[in-house]
């Protein structure tokens, strides 16, 4: 006898259930017809006025010689990415000669060797350019992957990279 009683109000439900359903529609949209608004009055407005973030952002196509080391670094890396993507990419002379040509000083760079103590090429070059008690320090090769360059504070003896780097006596 159950069974019989859900049979046939299943079908009552669904149909009481549809009906409600399509007069609730009928009366919340009958309440949602969009109103006219009226156009907006066009007004010339200025030019916006950079923010002081804006004015002051770090370029990366110039040295700014009055700048910090992490004014620097935007132009830093962009050399460094030109080199990486050069065929001089793992050679560390070519970083330091690239970095000098866009006016970092040589004479407070250093770099590591090219090739490992048996010969063998670098896993990666590090380089850098003391800027006051800052460094821009960059690093490439396969061990890397991808260039990395960054600012860190100078060591203890006021240098850049820890460990043995070679002369820069070109």
């Amino acid at each position: 006898m159950s069974r019989f009683r859900s049979e046939t109000f299943r079908p009552a439900a669904r149909r009481l259930g549809v009906i409600v359903g399509l007069a609730l529609g009928a009366v919340v949209f009958s309440g949602c017809a969009p109103e006219p608004t009226p156009a907006p009055t066009p007004t010339a407005d200025p030019e916006p006025t950079p923010t002081a973030s804006e004015t002051t952002a770090p370029r990366a196509d110039a040295l700014v010689p009055e700048g910090s080391a992490e004014d620097n670094l935007p132009f830093f890396s962009s050399i460094v990415d030109q080199v990486w993507a050069s065929e001089a990419r793992d050679e560390g002379r070519a970083y330091v000669d690239a970095l000098s040509a866009a006016g970092f000083d040589k004479a407070a760079m250093q770099v590591t060797e090219d090739l490992s103590t048996v010969g063998n090429p670098a896993e990666s070059l590090q380089f850098s350019v003391r800027w006051g008690e800052q460094c821009l320090v960059g690093q490439v090769g396969p061990a890397t992957g991808e260039p990395f360059a960054t600012v860190t504070d100078v060591v203890g003896d006021g240098a850049c990279l820890l460990g043995q780097t070679r002369p820069i006596d070109w």
